[in-house]
């Protein structure tokens, strides 16, 4: 073969390299417990963060934690693939910190829960992380559930099976409407053997989860009756990754609660979380305005 078909041929195999080495290392999409702690010590409140882990059935989960145990408590759910250090500019807000304890955790497969070990049962992620809500409501007389698109997947569920553990639901780009969201045409080779064991795990696991996502929306269809917590539901008009669609099926859906309000973020797509802070920061105002209300409401 001549030498610069070799060298060429080099070349693309480096560059292959280079690029799963890039993946491997920059799209873990997680911290470890050091690196999360100093990067929320740096909030402006003067908080000390905390990590800590709980097992339940046969997983272990990682959730982060920072704040007053006298405020209300927030809980942020991420999306796929990602973990609780997407949350982390929230995480340091001082409007929030000011009127929430907030919590993150780390959906079943990420982060420090069970890394690479996937769960495609949106009904067993639930029923996992209940048992945090479980621990907290002994704390908290409040809690607001916050999830961003698979994130939202799983708060929607959690209020469906939990429906006294959530005060406030707040849907952030969710996916919850069966077949409305996109699957790259890569995801279906890059979930069988050989290839899924050459990509990231977070990337393997948000690839099984799509995949087996439209039976798990299905099986949540009986159940939207369910959610009785006032809710908030945000979604970009532009969205091309979970379809505008899944948002006005939402609204549709949840007949049960007393209020339900949907935003649009006029010409934004899946990007919500960056580029309309705004929108989210006032919806958690709202939102614990909300519950502060209908808690005063209730009969003693």
């Amino acid at each position: 073969m001549p030498f610069f078909l070799l060298r060429k041929r080099f070349y693309i195999f480096f560059g292959i390299a280079l690029f799963f080495i890039f993946l491997y290392q920059m799209l873990g999409f997680r911290y470890s417990d050091s690196v999360m702690l100093h990067k929320l010590a740096q909030n402006p409140m003067g908080y000390e963060a905390s990590i800590h882990y709980y097992d339940t059935l046969d997983r272990q989960i990682r959730y982060v934690e920072i704040g007053d145990d006298s405020k209300p408590m927030l809980l942020f759910i991420h999306g796929a693939p990602a973990s609780v250090s997407f949350w982390l500019n929230y995480m340091t807000h001082p409007d929030l910190l000011s009127r929430f304890k907030i919590v993150a955790v780390d959906r079943p497969g990420y982060g420090g829960s069970g890394y690479g070990e996937s769960e495609p049962s949106v009904k067993k992620q639930a029923k996992l992380v209940s048992r945090l809500l479980k621990m907290k409501q002994k704390i908290h007389d409040k809690i607001i559930v916050q999830g961003s698109s698979y994130g939202g997947t799983l708060a929607a569920r959690l209020a469906m099976d939990y429906p006294q553990l959530i005060d406030g639901l707040i849907l952030l780009s969710a996916s919850v409407c069966p077949k409305e969201e996109k699957i790259y045409s890569i995801t279906y080779p890059t979930s069988a053997v050989p290839l899924k064991w050459m990509i990231p795990k977070a990337l393997r696991m948000a690839n099984e989860e799509k995949l087996g996502h439209k039976a798990a929306l299905d099986a949540m269809l009986p159940s939207w009756k369910n959610i009785v917590a006032p809710t908030i539901i945000m979604h970009g008009t532009d969205d091309s990754l979970i379809y505008p669609i899944n948002a006005s099926f939402a609204k549709e859906k949840i007949t049960n609660a007393p209020r339900v309000e949907l935003h649009w973020a006029e010409g934004r797509g899946h990007d919500l979380s960056w580029t309309r802070k705004d929108l989210i920061l006032e919806s958690l105002e709202k939102m614990l305005g909300w519950v502060t209300e209908i808690a005063l409401e209730k009969p003693l």
